[in-house]
């Protein structure tokens, strides 16, 4: 399993023509769909739009095409979080005109009230099932009240090393035990390894509330970790991605690529085609 030379191999056949495919050709069709060559047996794979940070909203979905995902959660600047119901409304059917479906948004900040009102509105206007976000503590239960209300689920994310809210998954199960089910957690498995813990390790002990993955790697289990293309780091994937596997995650696992903010779409499908090399060995 260890032997990346296999994992490259397979992720050949799962990535044709990543790195060579016209990028207004790929937005010009739906992604493809045998690309997510295990998605069948319980992993979705999408993306984070983080990922695409310095690109346009019709840049980000050309580049989430090409690289053949049909899940995205927006990231505030392809959809501002202050647009009204008829802008979030025009921004889901583009994204649906992709071929992609805008499935949360995130990661949302909520440090008042008020934007825990908005937070649940915005995703209400775009019929989201997650809010990927990081609620203050001591909003919590107004955020219990509208999950209830609404039934979006919130999958609150952690920040690894000098995060003050929520650091590990640990954090969170401590702050939703004994609260609806449909508020859990989004693991950064990058930041879950920053913090000295091994992500399958957590992934396995917390599953009943992980909700949502961001899939990433890092290059020191430490907080001066950096994001590399997946399997260059010391997360072992296969290990995370047979948790996922053994325990039947049914959410989506969206990859949140933050090197090379300028030009990401290669490293991306690296680790596309690597993820998808280790689900084919997985699966054999």
């Amino acid at each position: 399993m260890s032997n990346r030379r296999n994992f490259i191999k397979i992720a050949s056949i799962a990535v044709p023509g990543a790195f060579f495919s016209n990028l207004p050709n790929a937005f010009s069709r739906p992604a493809r769909p045998g690309f997510n060559i295990h998605s069948e047996k319980g992993i979705k794979l999408g993306i984070a739009s983080y990922t695409f940070r310095e690109f346009n909203l019709a840049d980000t979905l050309q580049m989430t095409a090409q690289v053949g995902m049909k899940y995205i959660s927006l990231k505030s600047m392809h959809l501002p979080l202050e647009s009204t119901d008829q802008e979030i409304r025009r921004t889901k059917a583009e994204v649906e005109i992709a071929g992609i479906s805008l499935y949360g948004a995130g990661v949302i900040y909520m440090n008042t009230s008020e934007e825990v009102e908005n937070a649940f509105r915005y995703a209400s206007a775009a019929e989201m099932q997650t809010i990927i976000g990081v609620p203050a503590h001591e909003l919590l239960d107004l955020v219990e009240e509208k999950v209830k209300e609404t039934n979006i689920q919130v999958a609150i994310h952690n920040h690894g090393p000098g995060d003050d809210l929520y650091p590990s998954p640990e954090s969170i199960i401590e702050k939703i035990q004994g609260r609806d089910k449909r508020i859990g957690m989004c693991m950064d498995i990058g930041h879950t390894q920053r913090i000295g813990q091994d992500p399958a390790d957590e992934a396995e002990k917390y599953f009943d509330r992980l909700l949502d993955v961001h899939l990433k790697d890092v290059d020191k289990s430490t907080a001066e970790g950096d994001t590399v293309e997946i399997g260059r780091g010391v997360i072992d994937i296969p290990k995370f991605i047979n948790v996922l596997l053994k325990k039947g995650y049914t959410g989506v696992a969206s990859f949140e690529y933050e090197k090379d903010a300028n030009a990401p779409l290669p490293g991306l499908a690296e680790s596309v085609g690597y993820v998808n090399g280790v689900l084919a060995m997985l699966n054999k």
